[in-house]
């Protein structure tokens, strides 16, 4: 299974526009280009709801339980404030 950051989709959603910015797509290619960027849009909206919520209850459980409790894995950030690659 893939271990994605929410870095990795800040790399994907700039690779993505790079692309949309290519003035050589025309026609069909930049229809296509412009669907599959609608497309990474939904879900990376998604993911970035979803690392909120999961953001939201680490704030929750930290204020009112455990300061030193870690951050969940899926942020990928690593107790020590460094990122997680893996």
């Amino acid at each position: 299974m893939t271990k994605n950051t929410l870095n990795d989709l800040n790399n994907h959603l700039f690779a993505e526009l790079e692309r949309l910015g290519d003035e050589d797509l025309k026609g069909e290619e930049l229809d296509e280009e412009i669907n599959r960027s609608n497309a990474i849009s939904k879900v990376a909206n998604n993911v970035i709801q979803n690392a909120n919520t999961l953001l939201k209850g680490y704030s929750t459980y930290q204020e009112y339980l455990d300061s030193n409790a870690p951050l969940p894995k899926m942020i990928g950030v690593e107790k020590d404030g460094k990122t997680s690659n893996k």
